[in-house]
């Protein structure tokens, strides 16, 4: 990176985090957007009325990130995964999962910089996210590793199940989900498996970060509940009627997101497992 767009970069980051910590305060302060109205009038989803639901097709472009794959199947990106703006993306995350403008700001952006694209002006296609130790990372929940399966589109359903058994916890309503010590518990066993068996593997800090990040999503947005999840993830489509369970009249800021963030992070203890790497990487023994 030239002088010039760390500088830039460094303007940015701290605009963003002051504008986040200004939503973050306005959260407190307002009131939650009422049940049923946390999708905008007169975008995708609202009502729980979402556009057609429609798997991906030869030739689309999908990535190893449910959330966004959901978002071309029901056409609220484009549906065959190409040619998307990165200024698209941050309003249609936005609108469709209740991220704050400044979260929906701060991770296109970061995904430009990674694919050296301009943000305001360039397009991508989902596939190209998925560059090895950008924002892609090894350990995943949902998918083998890259070193193990190149196409990280293709997601593993023995590991999404093996994810959703494990939930432990009932909300108001009696519905079964996933805590957060469970994404935490999983995540150690899933850690200790790839380091085991992929000889390729590496997880440096900032992606233990992304990963931990992408699990805090299925528990902020979809309240854990494993009914909802396993639609999202098994067909990567969003339920009909749902909507995010995330109500801040101003979106989830990226301070209150990364308290969620680091509970989990600090849960998971990858030494609690003792994996026999010459076994299927679903084998592993508690080593409690």
């Amino acid at each position: 990176m030239n002088p010039f767009n760390a500088l830039a970069t460094t303007v940015y980051t701290g605009g963003i985090l002051t504008w986040d910590a200004l939503l973050t305060l306005l959260n407190i302060v307002q009131l939650k957007r009422p049940v049923g109205k946390v999708t905008p009038k007169g975008h995708p989803g609202f009502g729980g009325l979402w556009p057609e639901y429609k798997p991906p097709q030869e030739g689309d472009s999908r990535c190893s990130c449910p959330a966004l794959n959901a978002m071309a199947n029901h056409g609220i990106i484009s549906r065959s995964g190409r040619n998307i703006k990165f200024t698209d993306l941050s309003s249609q995350i936005r609108t469709t999962y209740n991220f704050s403008a400044t979260f929906c700001s701060f991770v296109p952006h970061y995904a430009a910089r990674m694919l050296n694209k301009s943000y305001s002006k360039d397009v991508f296609d989902l596939q190209q996210l998925d560059l090895h130790n950008g924002i892609e990372h090894d350990a995943s929940l949902i998918r083998f590793d890259t070193a193990v399966q190149p196409d990280q589109s293709i997601k593993d359903v023995s590991f999404i199940n093996e994810m959703l058994n494990a939930a432990s916890g009932k909300d108001k309503n009696g519905n079964i989900v996933l805590t957060v010590e469970d994404l935490s518990k999983i995540s150690g066993k899933r850690r200790a498996e790839a380091r085991a068996t992929n000889k390729e593997f590496t997880l440096g800090f900032v992606h233990k970060i992304f990963g931990s990040t992408n699990m805090s999503t299925l528990w902020v947005a979809f309240g854990g509940r494993v009914e909802d999840l396993k639609v999202f993830l098994l067909e990567e489509r969003l339920p009909e009627g749902w909507e995010s369970h995330i109500r801040l009249p101003h979106g989830l800021t990226i301070a209150s997101f990364n308290r969620t963030i680091a509970k989990v992070e600090w849960g998971i203890k990858e030494s609690d497992w003792t994996i026999d790497a010459t076994a299927n990487t679903n084998d592993a023994t508690n080593a409690h």
